[in-house]
């Protein structure tokens, strides 16, 4: 089945949104961002970026709080890096999928960790 241009888009703004936060957007506000996925809808007006934000709470807000006010500048930034007609509005979204795993990891280590004593006895 052949890509539609949404997901094409949704790549390309990855791309693009990734590359402008970690060379330049300038505020200090902005700690370890990765981004993970974007989700455009079918008529390219509105897209999600879905993020990763290494740190405490407090750090992930305030790096929330920095993506808010930089979402102005990217915005325009991708109007002139990708050519569409409308510049999609954007919404950021914190993606936990990277939490999530780094708790499962932690419940099998844990389980694997009691699993030896009872191997060994």
């Amino acid at each position: 089945m052949p890509f539609k241009r949404a997901d094409r888009v949704s790549e390309a703004i990855k791309r693009e949104v990734s590359v402008m936060l970690t060379q330049e957007v300038k505020d200090p506000g902005i700690h370890f961002v990765t981004v993970t996925a974007v989700e455009t809808t079918d008529d390219l007006r509105h897209a999600k970026i879905f993020v990763s934000i290494l740190g405490d709470e407090k750090t992930r807000q305030e790096s929330f709080e920095g993506l808010e006010r930089a979402k102005g500048f990217l915005r325009a930034e991708l109007g002139r890096r990708i050519q569409l007609r409308y510049t999609p509005e954007i919404q950021f979204r914190l993606d936990k999928s990277l939490d999530h795993a780094f708790k499962i990891r932690g419940i099998l280590n844990k389980l694997k960790a009691e699993e030896k004593p009872k191997d060994e006895a």
